[in-house]
Formats: C-alpha cells, structure tokens, sequence
C-alpha cells in the first residue's frame, strides 16, 4: 500500500458521494455504473480527472496518480468475462470459516458439477483427437524410397 491516506473529513466526504460504494482511510471502492460510465467517457475521449471532478471526486483528494490508475483498472474490468463485478470475495483462495447454508451449498455443488461436466467434455474431446491424429499416422501412405 502506499502512504497517501485520507483524513477521517476525506473519509466521510468521500463516503457521502453517490458513486462511492464504500471508503476508507486506505482504499475507495466504487459503485459499478460509475465504473462504466469512466469507461464510456474514457472512450468518447474525455480525460479520466474531468470525469472524476463532474463526478464530484476532487483531484485534489484523490490525487492524480490514483485517478489514472482507477480508470486504467476500470478499463481492464471492463474487458474481463465478470466485468465490474467485484471478485475479491469469490477468489481469495481462502477456506471459509462458517459454515455454508444449504442454499450455499447447493449452489457450490451445482457449480462443481457443471465444471466437471466441462472438464469431462474437454477430456473425451482430446481423447478423440488423439486417435484420430494416431489413425492417420498408422494409415499414412509411405513414400517409395529408392536406393
């Protein structure tokens, strides 16, 4: 992290903005339409500080650094199959410390399966090719070799 932290009024200013999801005294996180709107504007060639400062995000608290580095993010999220969805907690890699509902849980099993059914189609198609790449090999015609 770096050292530029905001003051408890930055914090409750910043907070207070509807395109602000959540902020704190290290990190701001975002609301999804604003996100998509800075790559919308972006793309009609509008500077990433003007979009913030109409959207009421100050230069002067953000800081520029931290602006071009959002609005370079936001664009990558935009590319990506989730999109702006947060994936945070979805792929933090750690185990769960409470227990799943049933509702948790089905949904989680049904997820397994589906990528296990994936998993299985990708196999037997490889296999396929396999032999088909080992039959054409076998029945390949050999050239006449003159010695």
């Amino acid at each position: 992290m770096g050292v530029n932290y905001f003051t408890d009024e930055q914090v409750k200013y910043l907070n207070s903005n509807p395109n602000v999801k959540k902020a704190s005294n290290k990190a701001i996180t975002y609301h999804d339409h604003f996100k998509e709107h800075v790559v919308n504007e972006y793309n009609k060639g509008r500077l990433p500080r003007d979009i913030f400062e109409e959207a009421g995000l100050c230069s002067s608290i953000l800081g520029m650094t931290r602006i071009e580095q959002s609005a370079h993010r936001f664009r990558r999220q935009a590319e990506r199959f989730e999109g702006f969805k947060d994936t945070r907690t979805t792929k933090s890699g750690r185990p769960l410390s409470r227990e799943l509902t049933k509702d948790e849980l089905i949904e989680k099993q049904n997820a397994e399966i589906e990528y296990l059914k994936q998993e299985r189609e990708f196999l037997l198609e490889l296999q396929r090719l396999e032999r088909e790449v080992i039959k054409k090999s076998k029945f390949k015609p050999k050239k006449n070799i003159k010695w």
